[in-house]
């Protein structure tokens, strides 16, 4: 992983939706079950996004944002805790 600890990622697609998910989740040093449980998602849900083959709704999401030529950017919110934290 990244040491930068800052780093953010513009989704252009499920597939990297699903990188930055799975980095930011191994940042934090959380397995998919513990982030299951925290968000209320099946595990094997979360795999799917982390491998980006998810439902059609980020698709059209993404869809929606390139039609407006606007950009979806996954990054730590401020104030979150740092790797590992």
């Amino acid at each position: 992983m990244s040491g930068n600890v800052d780093k953010e990622y513009v989704i252009r697609g499920p597939q990297s939706f699903g990188m930055a998910l799975r980095e930011f989740r191994l940042r934090r040093g959380v397995t998919q079950a513990e982030l299951a449980k925290t968000s209320g998602l099946h595990r094997s849900y979360l795999s799917e996004l982390e491998r980006g083959s998810t439902t059609d709704a980020l698709r059209y999401l993404i869809l929606a944002c390139r039609a407006l030529d606007l950009e979806i950017v996954v990054r730590p919110q401020e104030g979150a805790p740092k790797d590992g934290a």
